[in-house]
């Protein structure tokens, strides 16, 4: 049965759907691909449209260093505070602007925001980003327009939102919730990120990526005895890494919606010419961990495989980096909060039950929930990735979800700051 709740919340987002999809088209026009990274300007145009719509906002660029050192151009980090009555909770919502290059394939324009009519889902708007994730710079921020709209005519609110919207989750994230974080521009109670609608996801994978060289010495091809073959090392150091593959299946995860640990290598290259023994080759792996795995143990055991491998060479050199060690989300007690919430009213206006389960990717919410910040994910979006074409061509969004998640997101609010 529709509580008052939400069917007082129902009615002020579609009153003020036709804006909301208009804003979400905005958002979407402005190119913001990562790499290169410059996502200044997009941060400039979202400022402005959230300030038309009276909403005070703070801009905090990130330092010039900071934003080198993770591979990008510019990034300024948004953050909008309102404030309901005395006390209460701070709920951040959390949603991020760059998004990956659009690639091959489209048969939209891939910054468009174009609106179609599918005869079974309803509108449909394309775009990279409209789903992952600048949809949910329209859901947090209509939903937080509903909230004000219905402490202005009904039942008080105690407590605050905030709006995080940042730039940089595409290369890890490290210059966007953390370093609101860690210059202490915030510290909320509770936390929602960017994620999809018929499911609230309270868990998810972590990463590691590192990087391997290995270094041997150049020769004359007809004389290959003349060299070390660094790349004869590199393939046996790659069968040990994909011969783990099968210990790895092994290792299963209890999280709904995550099966088990992987590994991958996505980059390669080296070597001087067809002619000449190869000196040196670079390769990254992606090691992704279940949730009960420990970090620094995946790493050490990823480590010690690439070890024992090279060291069957003589002469051979390797060297690791880590590039990149995102840590998995884990429950943080509170979390089952705003869980229960979003499911409750999500039911309601999907009209199906909103499942608890994790994902294997690796998201910006474990920002905030390794600072101890109760988190999830919920906002618009069908229910996988691959029906939104994310980091696919012809990304798109049902309209009707943005719609129902919104006044999902506003009811769950709604009632913790009750």
């Amino acid at each position: 049965m529709t509580s008052a709740l939400e069917t007082q919340i129902g009615k002020i987002v579609n009153a003020g759907f036709a804006a909301e999809c208009n804003f979400l088209a905005e958002v979407v026009k402005i190119p913001t691909d990562n790499p290169p990274g410059d996502c200044a300007a997009h941060a400039q145009r979202v400022q402005a449209l959230l300030e038309a719509l009276g909403l005070s906002v703070e801009a905090h660029p990130v330092p010039v260093d900071s934003v080198r050192a993770v591979g990008m151009i510019s990034a300024t980090n948004l953050i909008v505070r309102h404030r309901f009555g005395n006390g209460g909770p701070c709920i951040a919502l959390n949603a991020h602007g760059d998004v990956v290059p659009p690639g091959l394939g489209w048969t939209r324009d891939p910054y468009g925001a174009e609106i179609v009519s599918d005869p079974t889902h309803g509108p449909t708007m394309y775009g990279r980003g409209v789903a992952v994730s600048k949809s949910d710079f329209a859901t947090y921020t209509y939903a937080l327009r509903a909230l004000q709209e219905l402490a202005d005519n009904g039942p008080a609110l105690n407590g605050s939102v905030e709006l995080h919207f940042t730039y940089d989750e595409e290369v890890g994230g490290e210059i966007g919730p953390p370093w609101l974080l860690a210059e202490g521009l915030t510290r909320p109670d509770y936390a929602i990120c960017a994620g999809f609608s018929y499911a609230v996801t309270t868990a998810h994978n972590g990463c590691l990526h590192l990087e391997v060289t290995v270094r041997g010495r150049q020769g004359h091809a007809a004389m290959p005895e003349s060299g070390i073959d660094a790349l004869a090392a590199a393939t046996g150091i790659l069968k040990g890494i994909y011969d783990s593959r099968e210990t790895l299946k092994a290792r299963r995860s209890a999280v709904s919606g995550i099966t088990h640990s992987t590994v991958n290598v996505g980059l390669i290259e080296g070597g001087i010419n067809t002619n000449v023994v190869p000196d040196r080759v670079t390769f990254r792996i992606d090691r992704r961990m279940i949730p009960e795995e420990k970090p620094e143990q995946a790493e050490a055991e990823l480590r010690g495989i690439i070890e024992r491998a090279a060291a069957a060479f003589s002469g051979i050199r390797v060297e690791m980096r880590r590039i990149l060690l995102a840590l998995p989300l884990v429950h943080v007690p509170g979390a089952e909060r705003l869980t229960q919430a979003l499911q409750r009213h999500g039911e309601t206006f999907f009209d199906v039950p909103i499942a608890e389960h994790g994902v294997p990717l690796y998201t910006d919410a474990r920002h905030y929930a390794n600072a101890g910040i109760p988190t999830v994910l919920y906002g618009a979006g069908p229910r996988t990735l691959a029906e939104a074409n994310g980091h696919a061509a012809d990304e798109c969004l049902r309209l009707n979800d943005l719609r129902r998640a919104t006044a999902t997101v506003a009811c769950a609010i709604a009632e913790i700051l009750g």
